[in-house]
């Protein structure tokens, strides 16, 4: 076991390196940038602002008169290779550019990159005061909770109601279940989010009860424990229903199956034969086997809900978290959070992936990934 996971540690070197070079080119090719986004700050009447910056308005990184540039400019008559930048001082733009390293080839900047990254060392944001790792470290709180609660509470509904429909395979209540998960996975996670705010929100007429900002309220300090508790419910209520809405499907779906291909096999007509009641079998012998895959791929969905599918529900209920970092840093050009992000997420999910398998010899240790036999 130890040179499987020693095999899969060395594998995740070419892996993220891959990663990160591949985001890196597109990078280059993408049009705008840090400097460019100074420089139109600098400009009367230039909106650069994150929608403008990503529209194909004139000011915008996609209008018809701009052209992509490697390191993040877009030539625009003159001698410059930034829009806008007649009119400044060309020492100016040089400051501009060594500021955000894109003075250096983009090779130098790229193997400088790996090696601050290697030793953890990320830097400042380009356009705020702060070091990467205090940005990440503010966000982390409102990312933890939504990935957190909305797993435990996809696991607690579909592990329950997919050894139910298993037990009663083909019967009225599995049928109108199945039809209530898939509408369920169908509705889009904002919507109902909407729908949500609409009828529960505060200023709803029908139960103004849950606060519609933030992860905790203003006087949350203030408060006492037990008070302190059910406001951190409150606020978190409306989002983690949107995000679970569609959550469990899959493993609810996942759970019947295992469970249904695992009671038609010998050992528990076997185990029926010797007289062990029906829940003895199910949950004494069946239950271990059966959630095998589910209870392996729970790391896996954790990270998913942690890093992904939250950008839309922290927007509407104005969380700030990793998810609508991540986004504001692309569109805004802050190219020091972007690859930092995508540096710690993507080793994060490597780490994931082996802490599965792992989790899969723990489960049963009949499964062996060194020898490659069950």
């Amino acid at each position: 076991m130890l040179a499987y996971i020693l095999r899969r540690v060395l594998l995740m070197i070419p892996t993220l390196f891959g990663i990160m070079l591949v985001s890196f080119v597109v990078v280059q090719f993408a049009p705008g940038g840090p400097v460019e986004r100074i420089i139109a700050q600098l400009q009367q009447g230039a909106d650069s602002s994150a929608t403008a910056r990503i529209s194909g308005s004139a000011g915008g990184d996609f209008s018809a008169t701009s052209q992509s540039q490697p390191g993040g400019g877009a030539m625009e008559g003159g001698s410059s290779k930034y829009r806008g930048a007649q009119g400044l001082d060309p020492k100016f733009i040089k400051q501009l550019e060594a500021q955000f390293g894109f003075d250096k080839p983009a090779p130098e900047r790229f193997v400088r990159m790996l090696w601050n990254y290697l030793r953890f060392d990320f830097g400042k944001s380009y356009f705020r005061d702060v070091s990467i790792l205090q940005l990440i470290k503010e966000k982390l709180p409102v990312s933890i909770s939504l990935g957190l609660w909305m797993t435990l509470l996809s696991y607690l509904i579909s592990i329950p109601l997919g050894i139910r429909k298993a037990i009663s395979d083909g019967s009225r209540f599995d049928t109108w279940t199945s039809a209530i998960v898939i509408i369920g996975y169908a509705i889009p996670g904002f919507l109902f989010a909407i729908l949500l705010i609409i009828l529960f929100g505060e200023g709803s007429s029908l139960a103004p009860f849950f606060p519609l900002r933030g992860l905790v309220s203003d006087t949350f300090a203030t408060l006492p424990w037990y008070a302190k508790a059910l406001d951190y419910a409150r606020h978190l209520t409306l989002p983690i229903l949107s995000m679970a809405l569609g959550a469990f499907a899959t493993s609810t779906l996942l759970t019947k199956n295992s469970f249904l291909d695992e009671i038609r096999k010998q050992y528990v007509l076997t185990a029926r034969m010797k007289g062990l009641t029906e829940t003895q079998v199910l949950y004494g012998h069946v239950f271990r086997n059966a959630m095998l895959i589910v209870i392996a791929g729970f790391p896996g969905a954790f990270i998913s809900a942690f890093f992904a599918g939250s950008l839309l529900i922290e927007t509407v209920f104005s969380l700030d978290g990793l998810g609508l970092l991540s986004f504001e840093s692309i569109v805004n050009r802050d190219y020091a959070v972007v690859f930092s992000t995508l540096y710690i997420f993507s080793l994060l999910g490597l780490f994931v992936n082996l802490l599965s398998d792992l989790v899969y010899t723990w489960v049963d240790p009949r499964i062996d990934f060194e020898t490659r036999e069950v």
